[in-house]
């Protein structure tokens, strides 16, 4: 791969879409990834918000990827989960072991039949704290399980950014880690002046770190997935 030009497509929601001035401090994952990776890497990020495996297809942003000339050599990264849960919007919901999976192996197929690597990605944690230092259950847990096994069916590669999250989240605690999201006071940002307290999209350093954390599941699989990254270890705690 050294040497080469590789593009990772990204397919998901709002944790990892790329903002304006408008909506700043929000900053998604995707809009920052490209700390991460080496020379002749281009991310095209591709995410939106509010989008479902479903409504991202309905509305045709996976015929943009295909138009955007995917092909052999890119990776697709595919990362959904938050809004595919919600239950009251029959244009977003997806059941987790049934039209989510469904949606899941779509994208791999349309990866594949252009001879792109498919990346699934687990859902970001939202800071679903109980106190200070203890986490809820969250609401991810069953599409994180049937994106799990989703992957092992298909024999695709996962990051498990639920997971890592969920261990961040944990060993920062409930007050340091709103610094990650868009959770603060009045009059800190002029596009916000009543302030937010937003557990589920993030700020510059969030998006930074769960970058991080993507990156360094990255490494751990190895192989090309490791050569999409800058030289050296990715320290995911900075």
């Amino acid at each position: 791969m050294e040497g080469n030009a590789v593009r990772i497509f990204w397919a998901a929601d709002s944790t990892v879409q790329t903002n304006d001035i408008t909506t700043y401090p929000q900053t998604g994952i995707g809009q920052v990834f490209s700390l991460y990776v080496r020379e002749g890497v281009t991310v095209c990020n591709h995410a939106k918000n509010g989008r479902s495996t479903k409504s991202f297809m309905d509305e045709g942003r996976l015929e943009a990827v295909i138009d955007g000339q995917i092909g052999a050599g890119d990776f697709l990264f595919i990362q959904f989960g938050h809004n595919d849960e919600k239950t009251e919007d029959p244009a977003r919901y997806t059941e987790p072991y049934s039209t989510y999976m469904e949606n899941l192996e779509t994208y791999i197929q349309v990866a594949q039949k252009h001879d792109a690597c498919p990346v699934l990605i687990t859902p970001l944690e939202r800071r679903c704290f109980v106190d200070d230092r203890h986490l809820g259950m969250g609401a991810h847990s069953d599409y994180v399980a049937a994106m799990k096994h989703t992957a092992e069916k298909n024999h695709v590669a996962l990051v498990d950014l639920y997971s890592m999250s969920r261990c961040a989240l944990k060993k920062a605690g409930e007050p340091e880690s709103r610094r990650w999201y868009m959770y603060f006071d009045a009059n800190v940002y002029k596009n916000y002046p009543e302030g937010k307290k937003d557990n589920t999209h993030l700020r510059h350093e969030g998006a930074v770190m769960y970058a991080g954390l993507i990156a360094k599941g990255l490494y751990e699989l190895g192989g090309i997935y490791k050569e999409l990254l800058l030289d050296g270890m990715v320290d995911a705690d900075k």
